[in-house]
């Protein structure tokens, strides 16, 4: 990941209400939500919802699709796995120690991508 992509990435997440529909996607999993089901557990607005989501996605954060009258959301777990490899990528200066525990959230992430082996 650059930088400008990790700025678009942080910038979208630099938000209550995004971030908050953010990690309802990651809890979702790859199965993702229904938008109508991310309003109900967000108390966000439509017209809210879809502008936070439409942001998310521009971002690279987000993926949609459709299934019948309903789209789908799902976060792009590959995406947020290069930032948070991004954002580790210098990390512990020689002392590995510092930075092991972020190395398993990275790794645990990558595991929850869709096709990932478990």
């Amino acid at each position: 990941m650059d930088a400008n992509a990790a700025v678009a990435s942080l910038s979208a997440l630099a938000h209550p209400g995004r971030l908050e529909v953010f990690r309802l996607l990651v809890r979702a999993g790859a199965e993702g939500m229904a938008s109508g089901d991310i309003a109900r557990a967000t108390g966000h607005v439509p017209q809210t919802l879809s502008g936070n989501l439409n942001i998310l996605g521009h971002a690279g954060l987000v993926s949609s699709r459709r299934e019948g009258r309903s789209i789908i959301y799902t976060a792009d777990y590959a995406r947020m796995t290069d930032l948070l490899g991004f954002l580790m990528e210098d990390c512990c200066g020689g002392a590995p120690e510092i930075c092991a525990p972020l190395a398993d959230v990275v790794t645990r992430a990558a595991c929850c991508q869709p096709g990932a082996v478990q």
